[in-house]
């Protein structure tokens, strides 16, 4: 009779499972972050690359939706600003895709629906409470990958994070330079192939839905 009862407890689990809807998953996201019409935010930027010494980077970030943003710093900042866009139509930049539900994890204490998304090559982390996006693994065609660790101050009434940590890997970027022979090629090879590292990124003092001019954007474009 226990295993019975065993059986059947294990089935209900496998089904409810099963009944999770990935796209509309997605779609609470999205109407979720949809509450933030725009947004003006301090950044700052600490960048650990091997071989890369680069000073802390300050910057401010202006945000409007759907996906306009524009950033203002006085100094070098390695990262592009497609990588300080977590929107969920930046992360989710195609017209068409496929989502796949694929199980469920834990970060941090808090559970996640892990769900693909095909064919922009993403696995999303989606708070499965808080409908927001806690990480995303992502993989490029020329073999380069990077990572977003998302992290939300607790009570904030917007989908909005407190820290990004961006961890980039381009080792399979140039493979095809293994099969040349002069030392040349061989040492350019090692040295992009090598380029990994991380991003921190700190967000403090957001002004939400202030209204921002689109000439902001306009200036940005010029």
């Amino acid at each position: 009779m226990k295993r019975i009862i065993l059986f059947l407890l294990i089935l209900t689990g496998l089904t409810s499972a099963q009944k999770k809807d990935p796209e509309k998953i997605i779609e609470q996201v999205k109407e979720k972050f949809a509450k933030v019409e725009d947004y003006v935010v301090d950044v700052n930027i600490k960048i650990d690359v091997e071989r890369l010494k680069a000073p802390d980077t300050k910057a401010k970030i202006y945000y409007k939706q759907p996906d306009k943003i524009h950033i203002e710093s006085e100094s070098f900042a390695l990262l592009p600003k497609n990588g300080l866009n977590f929107s969920p139509s930046a992360l989710l930049d195609a017209d068409e895709f496929t989502s796949i539900y694929e199980r469920t994890d834990t970060i941090n204490g808090h559970k996640t629906d892990v769900i693909k998304v095909i064919p922009l090559n993403k696995i999303l982390w989606i708070d499965e409470k808080e409908f927001i996006i806690r990480k995303v693994e992502s993989s490029m065609k020329i073999g380069a990958t990077y990572t977003l660790d998302l992290k939300y101050e607790n009570n904030f009434d917007y989908p909005l994070p407190s820290e990004m940590i961006f961890t980039f890997n381009s080792d399979e970027m140039n493979m095809r330079n293994k099969v040349m022979d002069d030392t040349e090629s061989k040492s350019r090879e090692k040295q992009r192939r090598d380029t990994k590292g991380k991003v921190y990124i700190t967000y403090k003092n957001y002004k939400v839905n202030k209204g921002i001019p689109d000439s902001v954007f306009e200036e940005k474009e010029k």
